[in-house]
């Protein structure tokens, strides 16, 4: 088997994809910065040198599609790829975003042979994003309220992305990837506090008012117009559904997020500093 390039290789769901490539024995090559060779979605000359003798991509854009320029890359790299010989191309997407659409269909105009996995909001936010620390301060504060959102397990992402790119059958298909049932932010802290056995209290607060706090901690100001995009509009109720796609992939029910958070909680990684 050609080798497969797993671009984000070092991310969130990137290094699971390359974890279970590597346990099946299949060629791998990871697209980063650190990569050898190095991965650039900014560096376009890196681009050939990357899928020289790839068969397959998973596809993530950094540091989110739904910023702009984003289609304009995708679609220039998909027909990269796919001159390059790697016509069977993955793109992990996002549910409900009009941008991430956008680069969904500069990837498939390429002539590649695609499958789009429509991912909601990863449970691993919480456990390795910036979501850890006011967990780990007892106090999660977001402008998210009363809408539910089916949290999906980042695992559950990588074992549908592996199939897509080492099985036949998921050419063409768009997979809407999430959990179970769907929980709010308030549900989902809860949930973490009964799985570590602590308090974690949670508070909604106006977009205004979080983009200052981030702005006070000298978060980018790019960061943060993506994070209050991705609150304020992903999060406005479209998305308040249940997705098959992990099922018709995988032929099994996602993960629930109270299993991530037991399993998570199991690890040490919540107890509090003081702890």
């Amino acid at each position: 088997m050609q080798t497969i390039l797993v671009l984000g290789g070092t991310g969130k769901t990137g290094r699971r994809v390359v974890t279970r490539l590597h346990e099946r024995d299949l060629p791998v090559r990871v697209g980063s910065r650190s990569g050898d060779p190095a991965f650039d979605w900014e560096d376009p000359a890196t681009w050939a040198p990357a899928l020289q003798g790839v068969g397959a991509v998973y596809v993530s854009y950094y540091p989110d599609l739904a910023v702009p320029g984003a289609p304009e890359a995708v679609g220039a790299f998909a027909r990269l790829a796919v001159d390059s010989g790697a016509r069977r191309l993955v793109l992990l997407s996002g549910r409900g975003e009009e941008e991430a659409q956008a680069a969904e269909r500069a990837l498939i105009d390429s002539g590649a042979d695609w499958t789009i996995l429509r991912a909601a909001w990863f449970d691993q936010n919480f456990s390795e994003n910036y979501l850890l620390e006011p967990v780990l301060a007892g106090h999660v504060v977001l402008p998210a309220g009363d809408v539910a959102e089916p949290f999906v397990d980042a695992d559950d992402i990588a074992d549908v992305a592996v199939a897509a790119l080492t099985e036949d059958g998921h050419s063409g298909q768009i997979y809407e990837l999430t959990g179970p049932r769907l929980l709010t932010f308030a549900d989902a802290v809860a949930a973490i506090a009964a799985a570590s056995g602590r308090e974690i209290g949670y508070t909604r607060v106006s977009p205004e008012d979080y983009a200052g706090a981030l702005a006070a901690e000298g978060v980018p100001a790019d960061v943060i117009d993506l994070l209050i995009y991705l609150f304020t509009t992903v999060l406005d109720g479209r998305n308040a559904s249940l997705g098959d796609g992990v099922r018709r992939a995988l032929g099994r029910s996602p993960r629930d997020f109270a299993d991530y958070a037991r399993e998570v909680a199991a690890t040490g990684i919540w107890k509090a500093a003081d702890a």
